[in-house]
């Protein structure tokens, strides 16, 4: 993070830089985002404490924010990326190749041959026709069979309608593999994205063994990869979610020498470190009900609503309407509905959310807004999330 400024915090100390940033270097009144450091670093050690036997890939689909992806190298992250661009972003930070996993299933062929040049040795696969792309433009790959959990996870974002082979489709992919004299190292699972049940790691880990066994059986060399995926959420969940997962490892893979376990986390890392302020630019008064826009919305930061189903929060800082309390520490709230900036109806953000009396110019604060919103937004009616201002700071 060299030449960039981080501020370092006390804990909790958001709020108050977040004053500091909209007095001193938000004229414009744009919203802004501060990526917290701190978290970051806090959930890497929780994650290495929980999961040691796990290599870490932050998948940078989650939030591929230059400044977090950079102190995720320096701290020592691998990477998932799923394409060339999000290959492109990873190394030009100076990371090696080998600490790239391209774990995307269905790849263009043009993004395989860049990953054979460049070195990206890793991949999977769940067709047929994956194979005959690998074996003709990157043969030296290694690969991991992706595999459809046994069990739904009601995961907020489903993966298994679209990726995953059948344990039924295993044989003859590995048999096509075999016969391509193509390298299978391991197996790769995905129980969705911001799962709420993890009962179905116990499946899918007992499936990945089925899949070694089935390899075996066939006599390709031993394999010795298990990909456990992501999903994960900071938190109990995670408490949660980890001790079924690694009782299932236990029960299955016991006896497995060597093992390398793969987790490739996104929101675990991502959901907690960034904070959004954004402005009131519009009000309207309907009895006791009170009407907000903001200068951001479901096209932009908050396409996590609708991309990866969503709560969000607020809070209110008055640094306009009342700087002598901008909190509104024991100020009267009113049911309120907030809007984003669009012409679409479709772009409400909260309704009934109680807020304070508030005035255009002041200032609404969002947390946890780092996992599938920014990444996924567009520039739907003019308004461009992805010129939104990053601030750094590490929290105490």
């Amino acid at each position: 993070l060299r030449d960039k400024r981080v501020t370092i915090l006390p804990k909790n100390g958001v709020t108050d830089f977040m004053q500091t940033i909209i007095l001193e270097k938000q004229p414009t009144k744009e919203p802004f985002f501060v990526l917290d450091l701190g978290v970051v670093t806090s959930l890497y050690d929780k994650w290495t404490l929980t999961l040691p036997m796990v290599r870490t890939f932050y998948a940078v689909k989650c939030n591929p924010e230059p400044t977090l992806l950079e102190a995720m190298a320096a701290i020592g992250f691998n990477f998932d990326c799923a394409s060339r661009a999000e290959i492109e972003s990873v190394m030009a930070l100076g990371v090696s190749p080998d600490r790239i996993i391209y774990a995307n299933p269905c790849k263009a062929e043009s993004h395989i041959k860049y990953a054979a040049r460049v070195g990206v040795n890793v991949t999977t696969f769940d067709s047929k026709n994956e194979l005959d792309k690998i074996r003709k433009w990157h043969p030296k790959c290694a690969l991991l069979v992706r595999i459809k959990p046994p069990e739904d996870s009601e995961a907020s974002s489903p993966l298994g309608s679209k990726y995953g082979a059948l344990l039924e489709e295993v044989t003859p992919l590995l048999q096509a593999a075999q016969a391509a004299n193509l390298s299978v190292i391991g197996v790769s699972f995905h129980i969705g994205s911001g799962a709420t049940q993890y009962h179905p790691y116990r499946g899918a880990v007992a499936a990945a063994k089925t899949v070694f066994q089935v390899a075996a059986r066939l006599g390709m060399p031993r394999m010795q990869v298990l990909d456990i995926g992501g999903g994960f959420t900071a938190g109990p969940q995670f408490d949660q979610a980890t001790s079924i997962l690694k009782e299932a490892i236990q029960t299955h893979f016991n006896n497995e020498p060597g093992l390398t376990v793969y987790g490739e986390p996104g929101r675990f890392f991502a959901q907690s470190a960034f904070t959004l302020a954004a402005t009131i630019i519009g009000k309207r008064v309907r009895g006791d009900m009170r009407e907000y826009w903001i200068n951001d919305g479901i096209y932009g930061s908050f396409n996590c609503i609708l991309n990866d189903h969503a709560t969000v929060t607020c809070s209110a800082l008055a640094c306009k309407s009342n700087p002598g309390n901008p909190t509104c520490n024991g100020v009267k709230k009113y049911v309120s509905t907030v809007f984003g900036p669009t012409c679409d109806g479709l772009d409400t953000l909260l309704i009934g959310h109680l807020l304070p009396e508030l005035e255009v110019d002041d200032w609404l604060v969002f947390p946890n807004m780092g996992a599938y919103g920014a990444a996924c937004g567009s520039r739907f009616n003019g308004f461009d999330s992805s010129a939104i201002m990053t601030y750094l700071a590490f929290s105490n």
